[in-house]
């Protein structure tokens, strides 16, 4: 029987998922399970980077989080669903990995300095912060996996990974570094150089407006401007309502502009009546349809979409002891998985003396 090729990725449990995460990454996960061996990261130990002062927190958007995946449907007899501090594993790579990666090529990783600008950070982050994309190229390479479904933000760590992998496949394992990627393991490479599946929309904004440099900014938790997939109607409609769309048009009669409007950002990636959205563009830039009508209709998709997810999210709700017991059975397995890994790159390394 031929064995799958694997895939990773995950979250790091900031809170419920939300739209940005489904078409960055979760409908990539759900479609993706019969053709890999797919294994699901709960990054719980990232999340202290920036709270932690908040532990109960973080243990409530763990549960919330794995909930979301089983409603959105990630199938735990198919796919491996764990979390990261259960898996000592990837704390052992990660003080290996961050002696081969220079502090210099941390600071470069533009998803750090987006995170201090947009979490108004400042100097007042901890080192955890900064060994964090370190952290997550060990999530990645304890599992060995062939590609990573991520969303465009994840882009800069999965180079990352790749540039680590590369690193220790020449330094340990005595690759050539004129080797190409597909060839590193029938090198003698340990780690395979992954490859990227992004989502079918590189980033989805938030509901509200620009910032004060004019850039819509990704949709977030944190920022307050996020449609979650355990929303009921009444919350979706209120958000919907108020979502940001052209302030210079004041009345349905004014012409519009598409462009930049998380309104028509939205029909395009979600409405399914492509024809429509078209149609629909044309009349507003004409000032041919209001803001209102365009609302209603994204509101009906919208609530289509989410209604079943979160109707199948109250059964685990329900039965939070299903949801624990999943994770155990899936971080049993990981720890499996990733142990394996340490002890092959300990031998790499040499350092596996009592073996």
């Amino acid at each position: 029987m031929k064995t799958k090729p694997r895939l990773l990725t995950g979250d790091t449990p900031t809170g419920r998922l939300h739209l940005g995460h489904w078409v960055g990454t979760v409908e990539n996960r759900i479609a993706l399970q019969d053709d890999y061996d797919c294994y699901f990261i709960i990054a719980n130990v990232q999340a202290f980077t920036t709270r932690a002062d908040k532990p109960e927190e973080i243990r409530q958007s763990v549960l919330d989080i794995a909930a979301d995946y089983l409603a959105a449907g990630i199938d735990p007899a198919r796919s491996t669903l764990f979390i990261q501090s259960e898996v000592s594993a990837i704390a052992d790579l990660t003080a290996f990995f961050s002696m081969i990666v220079p502090y210099p090529r941390v600071m470069r990783n533009p998803t750090i300095k987006d995170e201090i600008r947009d979490k108004g950070l400042g100097d007042n982050y901890s080192m955890g912060f900064l060994l964090y994309p370190v952290s997550q190229v060990a999530d990645i390479l304890a599992f060995r996996p062939e590609i990573i479904p991520v969303g465009e933000d994840q882009i800069p760590h999965i180079e990352m990974t790749r540039e680590v992998a590369r690193k220790f496949n020449q330094l340990y394992c005595g690759v050539n570094p004129h080797t190409e990627d597909k060839d590193y393991l029938a090198a003698g490479g340990l780690f395979p150089i992954v490859d990227i599946k992004l989502g079918r929309t590189k980033r989805l904004i938030g509901i509200h407006g620009p910032d004060g440099n004019g850039n819509l900014l990704k949709m977030s938790k944190s920022l307050n401007n996020a449609i979650f997939l355990s929303d009921d109607p009444d919350t979706i409609s209120r958000k919907v309502m108020s979502m940001y769309t052209d302030p210079k048009r004041l009345k349905a009669s004014d012409p519009g502009t598409v462009e930049n409007n998380p309104l028509w950002i939205f029909h395009e990636i979600f409405n399914p009546d492509q024809t429509w959205v078209i149609d629909a563009e044309e009349r507003y830039r004409s000032g041919k349809i209001g803001d209102v009508e365009c609302k209603k209709r994204l509101i009906d998709i919208l609530v289509n979409l989410i209604g079943p997810i979160r109707e199948r999210r109250k059964i685990y709700e329900k039965d939070p002891g299903q949801v624990l017991d999943i994770l155990k059975k899936g971080t049993e397995k990981a720890n499996v998985e990733a142990s394996k890994t340490l002890i092959l790159a300990k031998k790499a390394m040499k350092q596996d003396y009592f073996s």
